[in-house]
């Protein structure tokens, strides 16, 4: 028999049902289907979203609860690390210890308290009515007591409580205060050089919401189209990008749905460009994306390539995968083909191409705006794993090419392991290659270091932490 059924008799108060909240319930969902089935929130929420308006209508779940119901699961997603210290720092168990979806309900309404402004007798109230929908009411006396402790301080009050000093710690107090593990504070760290100002606003940019930015495909789209959607401005340093500064639905963008433009962060739009505007010697015909899905950076290489009569060859492992790109590449203006091969045992012969893009499969460190829940998934052994990958790719990439073409190694991670290493153990099998400057290939974008390959920051260019070399076959 159930705590609910119990209840009445067992207090003699006459029983209430508990208030569904279409909110809260689901982002409650949304949480469970991430640690459940390790998905994604940015593939579960759009159906969540679709089916709660569906099923509450238009009065019943408007614009503002979906913007709420996001914010509720990206928001606990990304301060889940400093929401889990806190919990911890007021319940008598290991976290360990609690059931996963009652940790959910607690995370969510700690974002409520700390994350929000929501009051915080509202925050406990409405997180404590989903508990008794979702857990029933026995544990939703726990979930009240614990919140009740929660509210008792604020976000900086609970960080002075359960982040160890930045003296006496560097790492673990970083990692605590911006909710990242350990280790990927290291790691971005010895990527960025050191120093406290660059690591702390590396790791504040990568709780922040990204902006929705588009790309405008040559010959198929305009950015003067774009702009004509409600808060949309121009991109930073992509003459193809526009931004949507206050959100909004990509897919009610007429050039969006019609797949004449797409959602593509303005570093994976900089990291083509880059490729297309290196200098080459020699024919510029035939262009080969060697790890194309799911076809963003494709589809805007494949226009560039019409622009010139080249042609692009988009090659992906993945069979739907490759599906995805060829939708992302119907309607180009000039030739292209899309195939489903290994890039690392080619179906194409060596030298065949003029320029080639392999962005491999990483980390994904470099996109955790957004994608919050990768860096609580993601452990120091993945590295090793990707490493053999991500050479074999590139080791192909530079047998693809002809001699006085260029190659561009890219990854969405700006973890040393995943971009300078693997660049240089190359370069030292191929002595008849050599890194080109990518900086003047990026004109306009500012901070580029020291080159000669370019790393891309959240904080320093609002972009995903995109890494690109560039690679000329010499002999």
């Amino acid at each position: 028999m159930s705590d609910t059924s119990r209840r009445p008799r067992r207090t003699g108060k006459p029983y209430r049902r508990p208030k569904k909240d279409p909110v809260r319930i689901l982002a409650f969902e949304a949480l469970r289907a991430v640690d459940e089935r390790d998905a994604y929130a940015n593939l579960v929420l759009p159906p969540l979203l679709r089916k709660a308006r569906e099923k509450e209508g238009p009065e019943g779940f408007d614009g503002r609860d979906a913007a709420l119901a996001t914010e509720l699961v990206y928001g606990t997603l990304r301060r889940q690390g400093t929401y889990d210290a806190v919990i911890s720092a007021c319940v008598d168990r290991p976290l360990r210890e609690v059931d996963p979806p009652v940790l959910d309900v607690l995370s969510l309404g700690a974002h409520q308290l700390l994350g929000t402004r929501i009051p915080p007798h509202a925050a406990v109230s409405a997180t404590v009515e989903l508990a008794r929908v979702v857990l029933g009411d026995g544990r939703a006396k726990f979930v009240n007591a614990v919140l009740r402790k929660v509210a008792q301080h604020d976000l900086d009050g609970w960080l002075e409580r359960v982040a160890p000093p930045y003296e006496d710690d560097p790492e673990d107090h970083l990692a605590v205060v911006h909710s990242h593990p350990r280790w990927v504070v290291s790691a971005l760290w010895d990527s960025l050089g050191g120093g406290r100002a660059g690591i702390e606003e590396l790791l504040a940019a990568d709780n922040e919401r990204p902006e929705v930015t588009l790309v405008a495909r040559p010959g198929r789209a305009t950015t003067a189209e774009l702009l004509d959607e409600d808060a949309a401005v121009p991109g930073r340093w992509s003459p193809y990008a526009v931004r949507l500064t206050e959100g909004g639905e990509p897919g009610a963008v007429p050039a969006v749905r019609e797949g004449r433009a797409g959602v593509q962060d303005e570093g994976s739009q900089l990291v083509a460009l880059a490729l297309a505007g290196a200098p080459l010697d020699g024919p510029d015909e035939k262009w080969l994306d060697a790890c194309a899905g799911p076809g963003g950076k494709a589809a805007l290489l494949a226009a560039l390539a019409a622009e010139r009569g080249a042609t692009l060859l988009a090659s992906e492992r993945q069979t739907h995968r490759a599906g995805l790109v060829a939708r992302a590449l119907h309607g180009n203006p000039g030739p292209y083909q899309v195939i489903a091969a290994d890039g690392t045992r080619p179906p194409w012969r060596p030298g065949t191409f003029d320029r080639v893009l392999v962005d491999v499969p990483c980390t994904g460190l470099g996109a955790l705006r957004r994608r919050p829940e990768a860096r609580w998934r993601r452990r120091p052994e993945d590295l090793d794993g990707f490493a053999p990958l991500q050479r074999a790719l590139l080791r192909t990439a530079l047998e693809s090419v002809r001699v006085g073409g260029v190659v561009g190694y890219a990854t969405c991670s700006p973890l040393l392991a995943e971009t300078r290493a693997v660049v240089a153990d190359l370069l030292k099998q191929f002595p008849d290659a050599e890194l080109i400057d990518a900086r003047p290939s990026l004109p306009g974008v500012p901070d580029l270091g020291t080159g000669p390959d370019v790393q891309l920051w959240p904080h320093l260019h609002g972009t995903d932490a995109m890494y690109l070399a560039l690679i000329r076959r010499t002999a």
